[in-house]
């Protein structure tokens, strides 16, 4: 049975935040020392962003407001309110988002409609609400009220590979089932200024974004390319529990992302893929590089450089992840989808004839695979995420033609 995430739609705030305002800003705040201040112009430079996304519309110098609550653009200052006066606009943008990246998956997935939605999966660690997004897209996209639904809170930036793990599992349990999987994520709702290292850090990576996908295994014919989700394996690193947490505070969510995360994953990376590749003995014998695709959570520009060295990438297969850091920022666990996004729009290595797009097809709707678990006309793409714990997220798919 072939699982595929037969569409896939991705969305961000309407408010672009530059990299280097965004710098020029968090380095005039009152209260820094001139360690901090050096911090955060080193943060922000090293971080490899040109653009990121909020759904705070003060962030805006185009939308002055009379009375601010996140920032004053009369002053420059960043603002500092209550988790509550947070998490209340993370209730009013975060909405919006699901539901309507959720529509455009569902609308995306040709011969899919409402009616054949089973369960619906919900994933953000920014914020909190019930009734829920889940409740929301089911109501709003006018789902049966008998679908299933589940969401996955708190997790951090490696929770879109259990909710499709989880809808992998579904589909599997139930072959009719469809799946529709909505991340909504507003980190930037919890950025301050401060001193400390892990929370200028934060304030350097993070953004906002949004992603949708549909997840069946229904045979149906493939319209455009697809991912068929192979396996996925979660193990814990042996150290760095206290390097990467996630926490609620009076003044919002509190990031711990401690400087030694790079070096912690460059320690471990190969050993957590292990588990992985061992469920298919051909890839597990050969160099990392000789998998086409490299969907790699850029949860910082040093923690992709450690990932390519240590496993012998190319430039070429770090440029998705790359790309997705510079235009986006890390959106905690939606960042992910935007690199799938980007892979599945990539061309093809080459150029087949009709018997290899058949062959790609007549595979792609069934159990059949080569030695290697590829599929003709296909390319694998092994893809990773890391999280609190220090947890780290694998999985294997294959980018399907159409």
């Amino acid at each position: 049975m072939t699982v595929l995430m037969r569409s896939l739609e991705t969305a961000v705030p309407a408010t672009a935040l530059k990299q280097s305002e965004a710098r020029d800003v968090f380095a005039a705040q009152e209260g820094l020392t001139r360690l901090g201040t050096r911090l955060v112009r080193t943060c922000f430079d090293a971080a490899a962003i040109d653009t990121r996304y909020s759904s705070i519309a003060e962030f805006s110098w185009d939308k002055p407001t009379h009375d601010p609550e996140f920032f004053d653009a009369a002053t420059g200052r960043v603002l500092n309110p209550s988790t509550k006066t947070r998490n209340d606009l993370f209730v009013r943008e975060a909405t919006p988002l699901f539901v309507d990246t959720a529509r455009r998956a569902l609308d995306k997935a040709d011969g899919l409609g409402p009616e054949d939605v089973t369960h619906v999966i919900t994933v953000s660690c920014t914020g909190f609400f019930n009734p829920g997004p889940d409740y929301r897209i089911v109501r709003e996209l006018g789902l049966r009220p008998s679908v299933q639904r589940f969401h996955l809170g708190f997790m951090g930036c490696y929770a879109a590979f259990p909710a499709l793990r989880a809808a992998k599992l579904f589909c599997e349990a139930d072959p009719n089932a469809v799946v529709l999987v909505a991340i909504a994520e507003l980190c930037t709702l919890h950025v301050r200024s401060s001193n400390d290292p892990d929370t200028i850090l934060g304030a350097s990576l993070f953004a906002d974004g949004a992603a949708a996908a549909v997840v069946t295994a229904r045979d149906m014919p493939l319209t455009r390319p697809a991912l068929s989700l192979d396996a996925f394996e979660t193990t814990l690193t042996p150290v760095g529990e206290e390097t990467m947490a996630w926490n609620i505070g009076d003044r919002g969510f509190e990031m711990v992302l401690g400087s030694y995360v790079p070096h912690i994953i460059d320690e471990h990376i190969t050993g957590a893929l292990e588990p992985l590749l061992a469920r298919e003995p051909a890839l597990a014998g050969r160099p990392h590089a000789e998998i086409e695709h490299w969907a790699i959570h850029p949860g910082g520009r040093s923690i992709v450089d450690k990932v390519v060295a240590r496993l012998g990438l190319s430039e070429d297969q770090a440029v998705p992840a790359r790309e997705t850091l510079r235009e986006f920022g890390n959106m905690s666990s939606a960042t992910i989808m935007f690199v799938f996004e980007y892979i599945l729009g990539l061309p093809w290595a080459d150029a087949p004839g009709p018997e290899a797009v058949n062959e790609g097809r007549g595979a792609s709707e069934s159990a059949a695979g080569t030695d290697d678990g590829a599929r003709p006309g296909s390319e694998r793409v092994c893809a990773m995420a890391f999280g609190p714990g220090l947890t780290v997220e694998t999985a294997l798919l294959t980018r399907v033609r159409p």
